[in-house]
């Protein structure tokens, strides 16, 4: 390709990081907005329907990714894909002037880990081999590698959300995020696979009587709604400044993942390239934890907050050798009686 070509796919690129990143930003308002006039997407509602800012975050984070789609048409992967670690880091300015989402030096730490990983993985990740027909992708499809990946993904997603979301939805992101990212990987490959046919068709070769089609079309919108469905569940309960980056690692590893084993794209790859990917895996992992680990630290410091005296409860302390603290409970339906005299 040209440079001018590559000019123009990056600077898509670029735009797409950044109505994604500002999409966070407006979808968290509508959710925090439409969470005080009734049930929150966290606790199951459906209230930010009703919101404009979460139709018009929506709204952005569609021209984002038909950005996105298009860069991909002027510049290589290998120059479009890391770009959107960009997401990242607008949505986290964003949130530090507009939402008042701070991280600390650990945290920082931790979202510059994940991009880092990220990025190498990326790097290091095989070219794409696009299929010429609807059919060719339905045959990649069937495979037996990539029906066990399907299998497991929805056996995954079933238990995550029969089990995990009950209990831990609101305590652990990594609940809501692992539903996103694991439907989010198969809404990708069907993707593709729609785009193949609309590219075939409008090239003359009419994909849309091929029933294959369809049902791609099918999974888009079945896998797509789901993602969407609990990406809203983790930016209403998680403050973006952590969801952003571990939506971000969680759905870039998991895509390449499908796609190497639907496309076969590891195939030729040398073993620096794969030795480069584990310690992009690494470190993302070692960023996720750093992010986890910040998020802990700033809840602990919530929970530190001095005891409120309760009417009804005084507090003695002893002056005794070891200086106990003693929890004293006045009866205030009993008689009048004099003031104790501390243990």
């Amino acid at each position: 390709m040209g440079s001018s070509d590559n000019t123009v796919g990056l600077a898509l690129a670029v735009a797409s990081s950044a109505f994604v990143g500002g999409s966070f930003i407006l979808k968290k308002l509508g959710l925090m907005r439409a969470g005080k006039l009734g049930v929150s997407a966290g606790g199951g509602g459906y209230t930010y329907l009703l919101e404009p800012l979460w139709w018009a975050g929506l709204i952005t984070m569609l021209l984002g990714e038909v950005a996105n789609c298009v860069a991909y048409v002027f510049a290589p992967a290998v120059l479009v894909t890391p770009l959107g670690a960009l997401s990242i880091i607008v949505s986290s300015v964003l949130a530090h002037f507009v939402l008042k989402e701070h991280l600390n030096k650990l945290g920082v730490l931790g979202c510059i880990s994940c991009i880092v990983g990220s990025v190498v993985v990326v790097l290091h990740a095989p070219e794409e081999n696009m299929p010429n027909s609807v059919e060719e992708i339905w045959d990649l499809a069937t495979q037996p590698a990539f029906l066990a990946y399907a299998l497991s993904t929805f056996v995954l997603v079933a238990t995550l959300v029969v089990f995990f979301e009950p209990r831990y939805g609101q305590k652990n992101i990594l609940i809501y995020l692992g539903i996103c990212s694991t439907m989010g990987s198969l809404t990708v490959v069907s993707i593709k696979a729609v785009g193949v046919a609309i590219k075939l068709t409008l090239d003359g070769t009419n994909q849309l009587f091929y029933p294959h089609t369809w049902l791609f079309v099918l999974v888009t919108v079945l896998c797509g709604v789901s993602q969407l469905n609990y990406l809203n569940k983790a930016l209403d309960t998680f403050d973006l400044a952590i969801v952003s980056p571990v939506y971000y690692v969680l759905f870039t590893t998991l895509t390449i993942v499908a796609n190497g084993i639907m496309f076969k794209d590891g195939a030729d790859q040398s073993l620096s390239s794969i030795a480069s990917e584990c310690c992009g895996l690494i470190t993302i992992l070692t960023g996720t934890i750093l992010l986890h680990a910040a998020k802990e630290k700033k809840a602990a410091s919530h929970a530190a907050s001095p005891w409120p005296l309760d009417r009804g409860i005084s507090w003695y302390i002893s002056l005794g050798s070891e200086n106990l603290l003693r929890n004293v409970e006045d009866d205030y339906f009993a008689a009048p009686q004099s003031s104790p005299t501390p243990v």
